[in-house]
């Protein structure tokens, strides 16, 4: 499934390359600091054991990859892949005591990485950003071990006709909060496009089961304004 926004030539590249430096910074402005607990609530959904292989795509500067290993309570081997090299340089940076933490430059859609390796594959506010939805949950599926689970935070459709009334004005301001951080209201507002844009919860479940998930599931967090999708490889 072809996504129309990020199949434009150089786009959702040129949005990161001028976001990557302050991406952190603007993640809190944006969110109001929500996107940390949405982050936790992830990793508590994934209930993180010892010993478990995880990849962690369209990293950033390696959130999930620092709240895994704290939960888990010791270095483990994770895998942050994002296709921006400016993000794992500064992931590298943030996260330089965490030893075990590989950092690999590659597209979702294309991961050097070999069949049934791992018990995890996390992606958060991701998947909305990849050219075709189909190879990003089929490399996703093959890059699994069966009885591994896909987990997917992304923002959502809001379900609260109140709360969409208000969050709707408060994304019209997200570009000038962009502006003021970074110096570009441009890349705000293709983020705004593309949520607009993205599926409801309940498509991407029909878009994970044809590419083979079992047992999908959603939950809506801060009433739908992102939800953590789950799915499961069987055989």
């Amino acid at each position: 499934m072809q996504q129309y926004l990020q199949n434009k030539k150089g786009l959702v590249e040129k949005v990161f390359n001028k976001v990557f430096d302050k991406y952190d910074l603007m993640n809190d402005f944006m969110s109001l600091g929500a996107h940390r607990a949405w982050k936790k609530d992830l990793i508590l959904s994934m209930n993180p054991s010892k010993g478990k292989r995880i990849i962690d795509v369209a990293c950033g500067t390696g959130d999930i990859g620092k709240l895994y290993i704290k939960a888990t309570g010791r270095d483990e081997e994770i895998f942050c892949v994002d296709p921006n090299s400016g993000m794992i340089k500064n992931g590298k940076k943030k996260l330089k005591n965490f030893k075990k933490i590989k950092w690999v430059l590659a597209s979702a859609e294309n991961l050097p990485v070999k069949d049934n390796f791992f018990d995890y594959y996390t992606i958060s506010f991701g998947l909305r950003n990849t050219k075709n939805l189909n190879k990003a949950l089929s490399e996703a599926y093959r890059v699994l071990k069966p009885g591994g689970r896909f987990l997917c935070l992304e923002f959502a459709k809001v379900q609260n006709q109140k709360l969409s009334f208000f969050y709707e004005k408060y994304t019209k301001i997200i570009p000038k909060i962009g502006k003021i951080i970074v110096g570009d209201e441009k890349p705000y507002e293709y983020l705004i496009e593309s949520i607009q844009e993205f599926l409801n919860q309940d498509q991407l479940i029909d878009l994970m089961k044809k590419n083979n998930f079992e047992k999908c599931s959603y939950r809506n967090l801060s009433g739908g304004i992102v939800a953590i999708h789950s799915g499961w490889k069987i055989k």
